[in-house]
């Protein structure tokens, strides 16, 4: 086991592990040894599939919903790490977008979010230790056009584990952001991309899209989560408070 990356006999929560970021973490720190894995997703079905060895607990949820979070909050007896993870993509310009759809992404990506970590850092407060990760946006620090509520929302998301962090730091609980760019996951399974993809295929959508970034292509799923699995393990056990970017060189 790599110095500072040893997670037995521990317990972490992850929001929208069915699939994408979220899942590529579950089966890391599977790898990694962890003890027991609390996977929350509306994907209930997906969840059940990620062949997983360490103990399971799965809820087929809506992070949103705060009645969910007070019955889990009353029954986590041990946490010792998160990833705030759970999120969706919308399109549209701030001036024509729809007030509804502005609520939808909020409650999804910040709502969800707060209910999540405040869930979770009470858990890691009785634990006495803990460290938690939001997953935020390069859109949250680097303005782009037609995604406003998305970017938004992730620059709350990252501004949110600052402030956790400071809060948090006497309790001996780290929180820490990831800011990435592009990432091949089913966020980009939108109607905007739907023709594109039928005309060209996906993969090669992807591929024409990551081009466009220093690296010359998106990062993968099992990228992403060897960088989280960083931020959550004792390797970082002096970094809190940080938005890390992971961006391919995106926001270069």
């Amino acid at each position: 086991m790599t110095e500072g990356y040893d997670f037995t006999n521990r317990t972490a929560l992850i929001t929208g592990a069915a699939s994408g970021i979220g899942a590529a973490c579950a089966r890391w720190l599977d790898r990694q040894g962890i003890g027991k894995l609390v996977l929350v997703d509306l994907d209930g079905d997906g969840l059940t599939k990620l062949g997983l060895s360490c103990d399971v607990e799965t809820h087929a949820a809506d992070v949103a919903d705060e009645a969910f979070w007070q019955s889990l909050g009353s029954k986590l007896d041990r946490l010792d790490h998160a990833v705030v993870n759970a999120g969706i993509g919308t399109g549209g310009q701030i001036a024509e977008l729809d007030f509804a759809e502005w609520r939808r992404v909020m409650a999804i990506n910040l709502d969800g979010a707060f209910l999540t970590l405040s869930t979770a850092l009470r858990a890691m407060r009785t634990n006495g230790r803990g460290s938690a990760v939001i997953t935020a946006s390069v859109t949250g620090i680097k303005p782009v056009p037609g995604i406003g509520a998305y970017g938004v929302s992730k620059a709350a998301v990252a501004h949110m584990a600052r402030i956790a962090a400071a809060e948090n730091a006497e309790h001996k609980i780290r929180v820490n952001a990831i800011a990435p760019g592009g990432v091949d996951t089913a966020i980009w399974n939108s109607p905007e991309l739907q023709a594109q993809f039928a005309q060209h295929g996906r993969e090669a959508v992807i591929a024409q899209m990551g081009s466009t970034t220093p690296r010359g292509q998106f990062a993968t799923a099992d990228e992403l989560a060897r960088d989280i699995g960083y931020l959550l393990s004792d390797a970082s056990a002096n970094v809190t408070g940080t938005v890390l970017t992971s961006d391919g060189g995106y926001t270069l």
